[in-house]
């Protein structure tokens, strides 16, 4: 069993989430329910993924785990191109947070390669 808050790429997609829900915050009532809730699930469910495949046995079904939480940031990709091309968030904003959001996904792309080679190790991100 892994400690998932250990792996630098759940601590990024956690941060991410973090910085979702606040730009996410001045998007349209009506939205609410909708691209705003999709959002937010989309990036919870990188950190959530990666935080179950943790706890499971065995590094085929963390792998498993690790694509679903591709698979959630490629549709976080798509709904923060969406929330741009909406002018629900600003150009600039979007830009960061994509940026953030390419790198995430080099990061679960070279977590599933090293899964998929033998024993993950683990590292820590200095907090400071």
């Amino acid at each position: 069993m892994r400690n998932y808050r250990e792996l630098k790429v759940w601590q990024r997609a956690h941060q991410l989430t973090l910085d979702l829900h606040k730009a996410t915050r001045s998007f349209p009532q009506y939205e609410q329910y909708g691209l705003t809730s999709q959002i937010r699930r989309a990036a919870s469910s990188i950190g959530a993924n990666l935080a179950e495949g943790c706890g499971r046995r065995g590094d085929a079904e963390f792998a498993r785990f690790v694509l679903i939480a591709m698979g959630s940031a490629s549709e976080l990709d798509y709904h923060l191109l969406l929330a741009r091309d909406l002018s629900f968030l600003p150009f600039k904003e979007y830009e960061r947070l994509a940026a953030e959001l390419a790198e995430i996904r080099r990061m679960l792309t070279s977590l599933l390669l090293k899964v998929k080679e033998g024993p993950v190790l683990v590292e820590s991100r200095a907090k400071g």
